[in-house]
């Protein structure tokens, strides 16, 4: 069963008549997976692309490698970057992007630790962005972060 925010957020889409689609790192297809499992997702949902590795930011989404550099991957500029291009591949209303770290051996730092998880969407051309850190294990740090998608959604939507 999906998410009880998944699948609140997944009402509010359908009502407005609203499709939504995702360009996922970290979360790796969990989000767009959640939004699947609700019962409108046939309705709202377009699709994703999980762009795990940079070079898939780089080369399907065309991020520029100048910004991933100059950011690091798991960044919220490359994330809002992310969220603009994928409405290039993905006709839909919103497109939410999703990047950062949920283990060690990425671009942490004292001021970007493990856990730290940023979410971009495009709302019909507004761009709304969300940064937070998460603790626990990389599945808890997912969880965390597919609700706080959701809860951005909603917050919108309402």
């Amino acid at each position: 069963m999906a998410e009880e925010k998944i699948l609140r957020c997944s009402k509010l889409l359908a009502q407005q008549g609203m499709t939504i689609a995702f360009a996922e790192s970290a979360t790796a297809g969990w989000l767009c997976s959640e939004f699947a499992l609700a019962p409108e997702s046939g309705k709202v949902l377009k699709g994703g692309i999980v762009c795990y590795d940079a070079e898939l930011k780089k080369k399907i989404l065309n991020v520029p490698n100048e910004l991933i550099e100059k950011h690091t991957p798991e960044s919220r500029e490359v994330t809002e970057e992310l969220a603009r291009r994928l409405g290039e591949l993905i006709a839909s209303d919103i497109q939410v992007a999703v990047t950062g770290l949920t283990g060690p051996g990425g671009s942490e730092t004292p001021d970007k630790p493990v856990g730290t998880m940023f979410i971009s969407a495009m709302i019909k051309g507004r761009l709304v962005n969300f940064r937070q850190v998460f603790s626990g294990s990389c599945e808890d740090v997912i969880h965390e972060t597919v609700r706080a998608a959701a809860q951005l959604l909603i917050n919108e939507l309402e």
